[in-house]
């Protein structure tokens, strides 16, 4: 192998190195999203719990102010019955007093169940609390945890890029440039082995003809079906 296609080998496993950082990266940065929307459910149901604790809340002030105006509703029919002039008039305060009595037990089954409400979605929201007390500490830890796998990530990416900046600056320029322009159709594949007689970049069989040139020339050669720069794998062969 010339030296300048063995520069092209390096080169091209350097940028297939860097390329495989991003889904590492990104495979880090996935394992907290799991824990994260857990909290940010759990933010919400506490949320929503505050919203009906209040709403309750103000439901059962309603009911207060209303079980206070049945009372006076109460104590003014009773000062009306003295004065009742027939039994038309007592007849009728008697249904009106009536009918408020059974607002004012309404009113107080309403007020007794609200505050079983309250109650339970208080307890509802401590669970709750103490939940996510503990899943943000987790978040925190994993969070940390993978910040620091990230980090060792990108350092080990700045050191393969480093040392890519340094064999691109011993390169060929024409030999780069060839090697760019393949690469941007091929990507991380622009140089490929050859094994068993076959580009590892198109798995297309290689003609004998060719083949029998391939392995005996040391100049840089593409390959005659996908036009990958190939390169002789000699422990494949072997």
């Amino acid at each position: 192998m010339n030296k300048h296609l063995e520069q092209l080998v390096k080169l091209s496993q350097f940028d297939k190195d860097i390329v495989n950082f991003d889904p590492q990266i990104k495979k880090e940065q996935e394992k907290l999203k799991v824990f994260t929307e857990t909290v940010d459910k759990l933010n919400s149901d506490v949320e929503k719990l505050y919203t009906i604790i209040d709403e309750t809340k103000n439901k059962r002030i309603k009911n207060d102010i209303h079980l206070k105006e049945l009372s006076d509703k109460l104590s003014e029919i009773e000062g009306k019955h003295k004065l009742a002039k027939n039994e038309k008039e007592v007849k009728a305060l008697q249904l009106e007093e009536e009918i408020a009595k059974e607002q004012v037990n309404f009113a107080n089954e309403e007020i007794v169940r609200l505050d079983s409400l309250i109650t339970s979605k208080n307890e509802e929201l401590e669970a709750i609390k103490a939940e996510l007390v503990q899943e943000e500490e987790s978040v925190k830890e994993l969070k940390d945890l993978i910040d620091a796998n990230i980090a060792k990530l990108e350092s080990e990416r700045n050191k393969v890029y480093e040392e890519k900046s340094v064999l691109v600056g011993t390169v060929d320029s024409k030999v780069l440039a060839f090697y760019e322009k393949i690469r941007r159709w091929a990507a991380e594949s622009a140089v490929v082995p050859v094994k068993k007689q076959a580009c590892y970049g198109c798995n297309m069989k290689i003609n004998d003809r060719f083949y029998s040139e391939f392995i005996v020339s040391d100049e840089i050669m593409t390959c005659p079906h996908c036009g990958r720069i190939i390169y002789k794998d000699d422990s494949a062969e072997a």
